[in-house]
């Protein structure tokens, strides 16, 4: 697949800013009016809005549509909505919107992914989709290829953030891995960040911002409102036009290559190192694995259950540890070790019973 850009423009990053949810016309206009003079790409304002239970505010319907028409006649911005069925794909053409997004509780469902693709056949319009609820990379990469296969190019991706069991400070945990392995999957297609719906609170958006450009994406995306506390939905994300543009402002866009010979050089030796700490990495594994076979024959001369929970809590607790202290974080210790158990179980499994099918 080859995606066309949905923004061609050159500097980073792109911006995307405007309410979760447009509320009244008199907000709409008043935020896009801030926000005009900062040179922001594109207004966002979700018009329909799909909520867990009914009786939440559910977006202004049909009606919010004019006032985005009237934000992009009268203050010269282009606009964006996002789309979960059919009907809203068409209301949305009819009124002009410029660019169209998918959801995360939409892209979870193939179904109704494929009932907007359906909707968009024959459609040149940008579309931005967004990661699903879930930490699932193919069910993100599947909703990109559905809407691709309806015939369109310009193609973006939005990260907002995964949901996760467990306690963490985002609303959206960002697992930041998967949004790169998408892009390198997907080499050319432009990635934009929503740090509003990762972080789930404003104190913190101004870092995740700069995390992401530094991780080269393409732009952000980021809910703004004339007085944020008076939000009828996210209230406690979203910032005022005067506060956006002051993070904006202070945010530094990496360049993603240069020509400079001794940089390259540098990287170049550095990365040769790593290589060759990435070849005995693997060596060890795999005498690590050796050593799992051999367990498991013992396991099953003398009947013995494969998962021992204390011995696994002992080794998981003293990597921690020790990782501690290398200055390795608790969560990367834990994915590493949690990733090494599940292949010694497998070993273990197939010496035991065969071959098991993986999930």
């Amino acid at each position: 697949m080859q995606f066309q850009p949905v923004f061609e423009k050159i500097e980073r990053p792109i911006l995307i800013a405007g309410p979760c949810s447009a509320e009244t016309e008199e907000q709409v206009l008043e935020t896009a009016r801030g926000l005009a003079p900062l040179g922001i790409d594109l207004f966002r304002a979700g018009i329909w809005k799909p909520r867990t239970r009914p009786g939440a505010f559910e977006g202004v319907g049909t009606e919010g549509l004019a006032w985005l028409r009237r934000v992009k006649q009268e203050v010269g911005l282009k606009t964006t909505t996002e789309v979960a069925n059919t009907q809203h794909v068409f209301e949305a053409l009819k009124y002009g919107i410029d660019v169209l997004w998918v959801g995360a509780r939409t892209t979870v469902n193939p179904f109704s992914v494929q009932e907007v693709a359906d909707a968009l056949s024959g459609v040149d319009i940008p579309v931005l989709v967004k990661n699903p609820v879930n930490a699932d990379l193919k069910l993100w990469m599947g909703a990109i290829e559905r809407i691709y296969k309806a015939g369109i190019r310009r193609i973006a991706a939005v990260h907002r953030g995964f949901s996760v069991h467990g306690e963490t400070k985002f609303r959206n945990a960002p697992l930041w891995q998967l949004p790169i392995e998408l892009k390198r999957v997907f080499p050319d297609l432009q990635i934009i960040c929503d740090h509003s719906h990762i972080c789930g609170r404003r104190d913190i958006l101004a870092p995740i911002a700069q995390q992401a450009l530094d991780l080269g994406y393409d732009g952000l995306m980021t809910e703004v409102h004339p007085r944020p506390d008076e939000a009828w939905s996210d209230a406690e994300q979203q910032v005022t036009p005067f506060a956006y543009g002051e993070m904006v402002r202070h945010l530094t866009a990496r360049q993603i290559t240069t020509s400079n010979e001794d940089f390259l050089k540098s990287l170049d030796f550095l990365r040769h190192q790593i290589d060759e700490i990435d070849d005995r990495l693997m060596q060890l594994l795999g005498s690590r694995m050796k050593l799992a076979d051999q367990i498991g024959e013992y396991k099953k001369q003398n009947n013995i259950s494969i998962y021992q929970p204390t011995r696994w809590n002992e080794i998981l607790e003293h990597a921690v540890e020790k990782g501690r202290a290398l200055g390795l974080s608790e969560e990367f210790v834990a994915v590493v070790l949690k990733g090494i158990h599940e292949e010694s179980i497998a070993h273990q499994s197939k010496v035991m019973h065969g071959p098991v099918l993986s999930a």
